[in-house]
């Protein structure tokens, strides 16, 4: 049924090619979107190459900032080290070798992208447990990270002191009141978050009283902050493992929300796993059997130490091990963006 109407479309495209103002659209079209409910994998195998998304905006160590060297640009993180074993599995199941084509764009569209057929899968650090419109008619792998979710840091101890005692406060409620102690930890407080992600949906179905201010990206959040714009911002929400590397390596004066015993104050937890259009069962097996592999053979957890773990410079990785990528089809000019107050409902 599919090629019967892919040939229709791409006669009509055809008859029509003279009308439009150029034909480098049209030879995007018929070369980038592909059946969604096909055979995903034997697509990838047939075309020897598979189109894999990256978020744009750094969530690092999962995904660093782009590095320029001399053969071109190269992206690095422990989501692009999981890609190369991807592609190798791809490769050995396809019989011949399968080359990932990287498409580095903005979070939030990424769930478009995919659903829209011009990528087979995209990994970013996404949580598998956040309900949202926008991820309607998407599946999950199996986990690859455990023991994520969303947290928060701030720069004031004066805020840290106030969030252990709103939570200390809960637990003096009753028994009911005391399963649901981190719901009332932020309460009266100003909050920035990255639109899109899964600490938004967090924050825009639990933190419905407090100021929201929603930024195009997490260094946008930082931006914001240094600027000290009016509404201050007291606490800036996002995914715990990216949280906790950043102000332990590139924003120390940043410090992590804690519990008084000085564990992470965790308000949801998560796994996060690779993101496939819903009707690619073929290709979920493939994945799933990769990465039950990759946990049981311990590389995974090798992976988690090498990224989260380690000391080292990452340009000095993305040069020798980052994978490249075609500068063309990224944004010329990524601009961190900003942040702007959400209204209340």
């Amino acid at each position: 049924m599919w090629m019967r109407r892919s040939g229709y479309r791409v006669a009509m495209m055809a008859l029509l090619a003279p009308l439009l103002p150029g034909c480098g659209l049209l030879i995007d079209v018929v070369e980038q979107v592909w059946p969604v409910t096909g055979n995903r994998v034997d697509i990838i195998c047939e075309r020897e190459r598979v189109q894999v998304g990256l978020t744009m905006e750094p969530f690092r160590p999962f995904v660093f900032p782009t590095i320029w060297t001399d053969e071109g640009a190269r992206v690095t993180g422990l989501d692009v080290e999981l890609i190369k074993a991807m592609t190798d599995e791809l490769s050995r199941r396809c019989g011949r070798p399968i080359t990932p084509v990287l498409h580095l764009v903005r979070f939030r569209d990424l769930f478009r992208l995919l659903n829209e057929g011009h990528l087979d899968w995209f990994v970013s650090a996404v949580a598998t447990n956040t309900p949202a419109p926008s991820r309607a008619g998407v599946a999950y792998s199996l986990p690859y990270f455990y023991g994520g979710g969303i947290s928060g840091i701030t720069r004031s101890s004066a805020v840290i002191d106030r969030v252990q005692a709103n939570v200390r406060e809960q637990t003096l409620h009753p028994a009911a009141d005391r399963l649901t102690a981190t719901s009332h930890a932020l309460d009266g407080l100003t909050i920035a978050v990255q639109g899109e992600t899964s600490a938004y949906y967090y924050a825009e179905a639990n933190l419905g009283a407090n100021r929201l201010l929603v930024c195009d990206s997490l260094p946008a959040a930082f931006e914001y902050a240094d600027a000290q714009t009016e509404p201050r911002i007291d606490v800036i929400l996002g995914a715990q493992p990216v949280l906790e590397y950043m102000v332990k390596r590139v924003r120390r004066d940043w410090a992590l929300l804690t519990r008084d015993n000085g564990l992470p104050l965790f308000l949801t937890k998560a796994e996060y796993g690779v993101v496939v259009a819903e009707e690619s069962y073929r290709l979920r097996w493939l994945l799933n059997d990769l990465l039950l592999k990759l946990d049981e053979s311990g590389r995974l957890r090798e992976m988690r130490v090498r990224w989260l773990d380690e000391d080292y410079a990452f340009p000095r990785r993305a040069s020798l091990e980052g994978l490249p990528f075609d500068v063309e089809k990224m944004a010329a000019h990524y601009v961190q963006g900003t942040c702007r107050l959400k209204p209340l409902p």
